[in-house]
């Protein structure tokens, strides 16, 4: 995933493992305030962290796209176009 969005390759410049509060994000656009997190299975039952970790993020401003591990591995292509989209949006 880094590979697809690093060295401006979306047009703009995405940072890995930024923090936002007292919570890090995976991949992190602070010109265009989005947020794209990679979930694996651990992720499949929202716990009372990950919605306290998803208002943070919120009140700071930022949009989170949410992507399944299995879905980069499978459909980069797919994964790097919606990132586009919402990049425009």
């Amino acid at each position: 995933m880094w590979r697809a969005v690093r060295d401006h390759r979306l047009g703009v410049k995405f940072r890995r493992q930024v923090p936002i509060g007292p919570y890090f994000a995976d991949f992190v656009c602070v010109a265009r305030k989005l947020v794209v997190e990679l979930d694996g299975g651990q992720h499949a039952e929202p716990t009372r962290y990950e919605e306290e970790r998803a208002r943070v993020i919120a009140v700071n401003g930022y949009r989170v796209l949410r992507f399944w591990n299995n879905d980069v591995m499978d459909n980069l292509d797919g994964v790097v176009e919606a990132i586009r989209l919402a990049l425009e949006a």
